[in-house]
């Protein structure tokens, strides 16, 4: 593909620290590396009021007008919207009144995460997201186990398009993020959210130390009732990485996510993952040697102690964003096709 004008249109970016904004930042990284222009709309770029019951995310008020006259000035080739959001909303509008093909993509369940704290069924919300992503040429969808499932909910023109590691920032360090913490570390990292099943990590009895590294509207009650966990807060990529190479174990307590890009920073780090056997580990570790997948979650954690950490880290070399890259490129929609 000759180089490309591509819009990106995300409601989660820079300063927000999730999973969603690191792949779509490395991304536009190499994106533009291989010559393509790239522009992504984002919150901070309108007056904004926090998402309700989350307010460390920002959601742009009354974005249609500001989102159609960007649009109308990039003039773009292609446009991809990552999100679900207000701003994912005004985009598909402008695209579907300018007959503008795009793709979209299904980072988060967010219908799971709207039941989990609303008690809605599933099929409320749903809804509404399969409603978001029917016109889209091409929903970007992680795994093979998300494919299958939003199939089953009645989603079409689903194309795969997995994610990868900055090996560069997570890697193998000494282990002095944690001087001090009684061995063995068991970390977790990410948000902290009720969809992340934190509890179901903490209340583990393990020995040494648990270690909680992210922010989210759970944080204060979960720091309350766990007064034992290490709660920290990753100032910068360094500083995260120093975090993941600390530890002696990730685990990673969610049944909900699509992918779990931290799995990949932990093996990336030399840190072997214990999760349970569900969509998104399945995916990422599988029958792999370089982490553990049990219902037990607590025996996962502990055999994972006996994985040797150049085990984990041979594996997450094979998640190449060159490979990730080149996905991208060939499921794009471009103008006039």
């Amino acid at each position: 593909m000759s180089t490309k004008r591509i819009a990106i249109v995300s409601d989660a970016w820079y300063p927000q620290e999730n999973g969603v904004v690191r792949v779509l930042g490395t991304l536009c990284h190499h994106l533009q590396a291989a010559g393509h222009r790239i522009e992504v709309l984002s919150p901070e770029q309108f007056r904004t009021i926090p998402c309700p019951s989350y307010p460390e995310i920002p959601l742009a008020l009354f974005p249609r007008r500001g989102t159609a006259a960007w649009l109308d000035n990039f003039a773009p080739d292609a446009v991809h919207i990552a999100t679900e959001g207000p701003l994912g909303w005004a985009a598909r509008a402008w695209c579907l009144r300018h007959s503008h093909p795009f793709t979209t993509a299904y980072h988060t369940k967010f219908p799971q995460y709207v039941r989990a704290r609303t008690g809605l069924p599933l099929s409320v919300p749903y809804a509404l997201v399969r409603r978001f992503h029917a016109p889209s040429r091409g929903v970007l969808v992680p795994t093979p186990s998300v494919l299958s499932e939003l199939g089953e909910w009645g989603f079409g023109n689903l194309r795969l398009w997995s994610h990868a590691v900055d090996t560069t920032v997570f890697k193998p360090r000494p282990k002095t993020a944690f001087a001090g913490l009684p061995r063995p570390v068991f970390l977790y990292v990410g948000r902290v959210t009720v969809d992340k099943n934190l509890p179901a990590f903490l209340d583990l009895d393990l020995p040494g130390s648990k270690v909680v590294v992210g922010s989210g509207p759970s944080r204060a009650a979960l720091m309350e009732r766990y007064p034992k966990v290490h709660f920290r807060i990753a100032m910068g990529d360094e500083a995260l990485a120093c975090y993941f190479a600390g530890a002696d174990v990730f685990v990673f307590p969610s049944r909900t996510d699509t992918f779990g890009l931290v799995m990949l920073e932990a093996l990336a780090s030399g840190v072997p993952v214990a999760a349970f056997p569900v969509c998104g580990p399945l995916d990422v570790i599988g029958n792999a040697d370089c982490g553990v997948l049990s219902e037990d979650l607590r025996a996962a954690a502990l055999a994972a102690l006996d994985i040797a950490p150049n085990r984990c880290v041979a594996y997450a070399a094979g998640f190449s964003w060159a490979t990730v890259t080149q996905q991208f490129i060939a499921n794009l929609a471009l103008s006039g096709s």
